[in-house]
């Protein structure tokens, strides 16, 4: 990319400007180094604490957070609005995962986890645009047909977000190793590019995909 944002862009492995919010929609490698206080305050936050489990004295969380980091089969990646920190996600091989002893998962199946961190983003119509610009990263992979999600089962506002995101619901299991009953979430990529990108929202991105 070449012109006055070729800086900006550099800094994040996709972005994408979603008409539907009329805002720039950035996505980045989460570091220790840079994001370690913020997800530390963020997976702290009361909205998030009943679903991610991970409210932790902070040195325990930096472990934790190395931990994910270091993880070959998951990425962590902090999304940005017009380039302001506001959301974590995490993008994972499915069949690596523990997800994969409940379901058939193909090899190139991908996953998401996402949460929005500080509450002046709650409620204004932003995760739906965020998770449109991670699901169409993940499907920049030329094998992966197939984006899955676990979310917990009582999380209706979550579940209405991926569903508008062309996620359909598929099964309520009881997930163990997660310690939650979960319900999985299907998105295939035909679906997601005639009826979710196929609205014209999210304009072509301008920044690099990474593999996840």
């Amino acid at each position: 990319m070449t012109g006055p944002d070729a800086a900006v862009a550099a800094d994040y492995d996709y972005q994408t400007h979603d008409r539907s919010i009329d805002r720039t929609v950035s996505l980045r490698r989460a570091s220790l180094e840079r994001d370690l206080g913020r997800l530390h305050a963020w997976l702290g936050s009361e909205h998030v604490k009943p679903y991610w489990q991970l409210d932790l004295p902070l040195p325990a969380f930096r472990d934790r957070l190395a931990e994910k980091l270091a993880d070959d089969h998951l990425t962590p990646y902090v999304g940005c609005l017009d380039h302001v920190p506001m959301s974590y996600w995490e993008c994972y091989w499915a069949a690596e995962d523990d997800v994969a002893n409940h379901y058939d998962a193909d090899p190139s199946d991908q996953g998401v986890h996402l949460l929005i961190g500080p509450e002046e983003y709650l409620g204004r119509g932003y995760a739906a645009p965020l998770l449109r610009a991670v699901v169409a990263m993940q499907f920049r992979h030329p094998e992966t047909d197939r984006v899955i999600a676990e979310p917990d089962a009582r999380n209706e506002r979550v579940l209405s977000v991926f569903e508008a995101c062309g996620f359909e619901r598929r099964r309520e299991f009881r997930f163990d190793e997660a310690e939650k009953d979960a319900l999985l979430l299907v998105c295939e990529r035909e679906r997601f590019a005639s009826e979710v990108l196929g609205d014209g929202t999210a304009a072509p991105d301008q920044g690099v995909s990474a593999d996840d």
